[in-house]
């Protein structure tokens, strides 16, 4: 985890700590979002059956959709940061190129 006296000093990046909670955070927003669509999609069932069909089939695959991508996402904000930190490793055995 992070301290408070982190967010002044740049010694350790703070973003791998809390990827975590924003991909969570995002989950949430995906889930409730299709929740709506889906209760929308219900909903206009009761005027156009076929086309709340559709609208139903498309608020469930955009959420899953939207967990695939907010995860990928995610590992690759955190593959960057792992590679900063593996150079930084390499840096300092000496391995550089000078």
């Amino acid at each position: 985890m992070f301290s408070f006296s982190d967010l002044f000093q740049w010694d350790r990046f703070i973003t791998p700590t809390i990827i975590k909670t924003f991909y969570w955070l995002v989950i949430a927003l995906i889930c409730l979002f299709g929740l709506s669509g889906i209760f929308s999609g219900l909903a206009a069932m009761a005027i156009s059956p076929f086309g709340g069909f559709l609208l139903l089939l498309s608020s469930i695959a955009s959420v899953v959709v939207g967990i695939v991508f907010s995860r990928i996402i995610a590992e690759l904000i955190l593959i960057i940061f792992r590679i900063n930190e593996h150079l930084g490793a390499i840096r300092d055995q000496g391995g550089g190129m000078r």
